[in-house]
């Protein structure tokens, strides 16, 4: 099968309803959630009503049954809008992948129920204060009692988590023993011992819930356990791997939707008696950002066509993410300057963007841990 450039009638069909919810739903209410930090639940139910609650789960449960490409691109438009509000659904894809990859049937039909047809949110809860870009050195444990596991440690930065009905939480048997000791267990969060500690105030993103998640003498059946012991690791990379064409998608939305705002600025705004965007200064900062643009989409667009082919290739991956996310700073960056003062301002959307584009660089391993992936590969 060859890597095709054109969406069929299906796919721009999808891209069509997409960005007229994006353009009706999400837009006007940005600033309000942006501003007040609430969680955005009306808008999550939208979402949840129009299908993109959870994308990744098999279409027995409701999820949507289009490829990864056609995914990540449904991913750009909504990020379009607003990556605060868009994140919830793609961080209940995250927590899905150990599910998706390590899970049996029965475990299946515990975890995607109720996220696809109640709406109810999921938690990837992985990085833990001592452990963030090294996941192998994570200290949550896992003690086996008999048909039951105990855990117990802190998860921090955790997005939905105070919101979540479910947590995938990775644990250590024996942190001696690194990453070979590690398993991903399916936690409810109504179990005893589950608490939620704060939550963030962040530069960005401010309306996504993030926070801490904190286990205590958790006890979990043995069937919650995904995978066999020492399976944990493997399946957080699996899902770091899948997950990082649709931040690259992500990236590609949030730098799309300045661009717009900056390019139709220029248009309108006068310097000197033209508009600015006749001068050559501004027209090649534009030509820069359109550039980039389209590279960054055609890297995203490439390495979820890899995992559509089942040849998930950790180096695009990290490839797309990387230089997506890069791109996605400096063209709200750009944004900021081609509006000058009014870009600085809360009355515009770019300064916004340029603060929300700051995390692409840093969740689901950073530019630099990209980067490390990528040169491991280079070397061979």
């Amino acid at each position: 099968m060859g890597f095709g450039f054109t969406y069929d009638e299906d796919q721009l069909s999808l891209q069509r309803t997409v960005r007229k919810f994006t353009d009706n739903e999400i837009i006007p209410v940005r600033q309000h959630y942006d501003e007040t930090e609430q969680f955005p639940w009306p808008e999550v139910k939208k979402m949840h009503e129009l299908g993109i609650h959870c994308m990744n789960a098999p279409e027995q449960y409701n999820g949507m049954a289009f490829s990864n490409v056609t995914l990540c691109m449904v991913t750009e438009e909504i990020c379009r809008g607003c990556l605060g509000i868009a994140i919830t659904p793609l961080a209940n894809m995250l927590a899905s992948e150990p599910v998706l990859y390590g899970g049996t049937p029965e475990q299946w039909d515990w975890w995607f129920p109720s996220i696809c047809q109640e709406g109810k949110l999921a938690s990837y809860a992985v990085t833990e204060p001592g452990a963030g870009s090294d996941v192998a050195n994570i200290a949550t444990t896992c003690r086996r009692d008999g048909d039951y596991y105990l855990i117990n440690g802190v998860k921090i930065f955790i997005t939905n988590g105070r919101h979540a009905d479910k947590f995938t939480v990775l644990a250590t048997h024996d942190r001696s023993k690194g990453n070979r000791a590690q398993s991903f267990f399916m936690v409810d969060a109504k179990t005893e011992g589950v608490s939620i500690g704060k939550s963030e105030h962040k530069m960005g993103m401010r309306c996504s819930e993030t926070s801490e998640v904190i286990f205590d003498n958790v006890r979990v059946h043995k069937s919650m356990r995904l995978g066999e012991e020492g399976d944990g690791f493997k399946l957080a990379m699996k899902a770091f791997n899948s997950s990082r064409p649709f931040i690259a998608a992500a990236s590609v939305g949030v730098a799309q939707g300045a661009f717009e705002v900056a390019r139709d600025y220029a248009r309108e705004r006068k310097a000197f008696g033209k508009n600015i965007a006749s001068f050559q200064a501004v027209q090649f900062m534009l030509a820069d950002m359109a550039m980039e643009i389209e590279a960054s989409r055609l890297l995203y667009q490439k390495a979820a066509w890899l995992l559509d082919e089942k040849l998930m290739a950790a180096d695009l991956s990290a490839m797309s993410k990387c230089f997506a996310a890069d791109m996605a700073m400096r063209t709200t960056t750009n944004a900021v300057q081609i509006l000058g003062g009014y870009g600085f301002c809360r009355d515009y959307p770019v300064e916004k963007m340029m603060r929300d584009s700051k995390i692409l660089q840093i969740f689901e391993g950073t530019s630099q841990i990209q980067r490390v992936i990528i040169g491991k590969s280079v070397i061979g």
